[in-house]
């Protein structure tokens, strides 16, 4: 069995680029459980709250519940659960779950094989890492799962993953003149940029091309704040000659954060409202297809009104 083509090909709903990584994140967990303790189960009611931590921290904006992928994960031939009645998951009901001991993990040939080839987790896990979030995001989450991840393990690309472009980090960085669009930040060591990444508006796991309509050259702070949804961009009311150079862009700052050190406010909260520096004129700024998708899968709640200059 190819159980790497079955961690890429999880049933999941999909509507028009819409983010859906509950039993990613599931499977991710679960594997990361199974690295520590492979005959333990994860019971619903003792795990619920990590899974929902997981969901509301690298999920959707809008709010989901754990129970969805405890239950439907069982149909991917990879997760089976098991009530005080016997086997076999009651529903999706949290109650339910909840109120028949409902308890799940890895189904009994996937566990077999991973004790067979213990290298095989590590390529899963970089499966459903590569095709379902940014690897700005990877490092974090594998720690919130407690996955603990060996080069050596992840080395093999997996056949389902489509190879990205080389050139779209040089591209991108010389459309916004090396400089952060969000704080200006141009550090460099000699001639050579530090602490600046190409970032997709766009995730490219989610079908987000590599070319400077959908990048953004963000230094490595805004960067992970802009893949975790407290960053965003929207556009303004610019005058003509803003558009055509990108100008009309401005940059969302999710009322969610919170932070109040004097760091938090500038390098942050003050950025509500302004407007994003570059790209240089005859660059394409972020096409309106790519920053819509990434107001509704990826910014969290409501932007914060634009702060006074």
């Amino acid at each position: 069995m190819d159980w790497l083509e079955r961690t890429a090909k999880l049933r999941q709903w999909s509507r028009s680029g819409t983010r859906a990584p509950h039993k990613p994140l599931l499977l991710l967990y679960a594997l990361g459980r199974f690295q520590h303790d492979a005959d333990g189960e994860l019971r619903y009611s003792a795990v619920e709250e990590d899974l929902q931590r997981l969901l509301t921290e690298y999920g959707p904006p809008n709010r989901t519940t754990p129970a969805y992928p405890f239950h439907h994960l069982v149909s991917d031939g990879v997760w089976e659960v098991r009530t005080d009645h016997g086997p076999g998951s009651p529903g999706s009901s949290v109650r339910g779950l909840r109120d028949v001991g409902a308890a799940g993990r890895l189904a009994p040939e996937l566990r077999a094989a991973l004790r067979r080839e213990p290298s095989l987790l590590g390529r899963m896990a970089r499966v459903l890492l590569d095709l379902n979030f940014p690897p700005s995001l990877h490092g974090d989450l594998c720690e919130s799962v407690g996955l603990e991840l060996e080069p050596a393990e992840t080395e093999q690309l997996s056949a389902v993953r489509r190879r990205r472009d080389p050139r779209m980090r040089e591209q991108v960085l010389t459309a916004y003149e090396y400089q952060c669009a969000f704080c200006g930040y141009d550090g460099r060591i000699g001639a050579v940029p530090v602490g600046l990444e190409a970032a997709h508006v766009r995730w490219w796991a989610f079908d987000g091309p590599d070319d400077v309509e959908n990048g953004l050259c963000l230094c490595s702070l805004h960067h992970k704040l802009f893949d975790k949804g407290v960053l965003g961009i929207g556009w303004g009311s610019p005058r003509s000659s803003e558009a055509e150079s990108g100008g009309g862009h401005r940059i969302l700052v999710s009322q969610r954060f919170v932070g109040h050190s004097p760091a938090a406010r500038e390098y942050v909260i003050a950025l509500a409202g302004r407007p994003l520096i570059g790209p240089q004129p005859g660059a394409h700024p972020v096409a309106a297809i790519h920053r819509s998708w990434h107001t509704s899968q990826v910014f969290h709640g409501s932007p914060r009104p634009a702060t006074a200059a």
